[in-house]
């Protein structure tokens, strides 16, 4: 699959199977990660890599799943995510401007996952300060955000948005996406119509 299709079947999922992923895939993850642009080259992003499963369990309590599906956008017992990576930024090498920057590194982390067949969430609605607690993270570091995996146990789909945005379930369960239509959101020459 080429990275234009990799894009378009890319989905964010929130139920996963109870399989673990080795090591060695999240340290690919990490190393698509690094591998971004990062403005004038600084790369302030480290990578807290959470895949002990008790400590898993423990990051589940400090997480908001789904806004526009709540509570059912929570994943049950059985469909929790097996790993995290969380994104931090060294403030001893940037204090702000390095949001592009995380942007462009945890898109290559959902890419690279989607890639292996394992899900993913991109999670800002995180409990920060518990965060810090739980894993000891010294106050260097700015949590941002954490992408949380596992493989699939959901096929979500995208379609076209029909006056709303609201990503919803179906009768059967089924997660629909709306995006926003490709001639509503390009503007050739359009500029000042807008």
């Amino acid at each position: 699959m080429g990275v234009y299709d990799t894009i378009l079947k890319r989905r964010t999922v929130r139920k996963f199977k109870n399989e673990k992923i080795d090591r060695e895939i999240l340290l690919k993850l990490v190393n698509a990660a690094r591998h971004a642009p990062s403005a004038a080259n600084l790369q302030p992003i480290k990578y807290l890599i959470v895949d002990d499963s008790e400590k898993v369990k423990d990051l589940f309590a400090h997480l908001k799943w789904a806004a526009y599906l709540a509570p059912d956008g929570t994943p049950g017992e059985n469909e929790r995510p097996v790993a995290y990576i969380i994104i931090l930024i060294d403030t001893e090498i940037r204090k702000s401007g390095y949001e592009l920057d995380v942007g462009a590194a945890v898109q290559n982390i959902l890419l690279a996952a989607e890639e292996e067949n394992i899900g993913t969430c991109w999670m800002g609605a995180i409990d920060r300060e518990a965060i810090r607690k739980l894993f000891d993270i010294p106050d260097r570091y700015i949590i941002d955000t954490l992408v949380a995996l596992g493989y699939k146990a959901e096929s979500p789909v995208a379609e076209e948005e029909n006056g709303s945005i609201k990503y919803y379930k179906d009768e059967k369960g089924v997660l629909h996406v709306p995006k926003r239509k490709l001639e509503d959101i390009v503007l050739f020459n359009k500029i000042n119509q807008i």
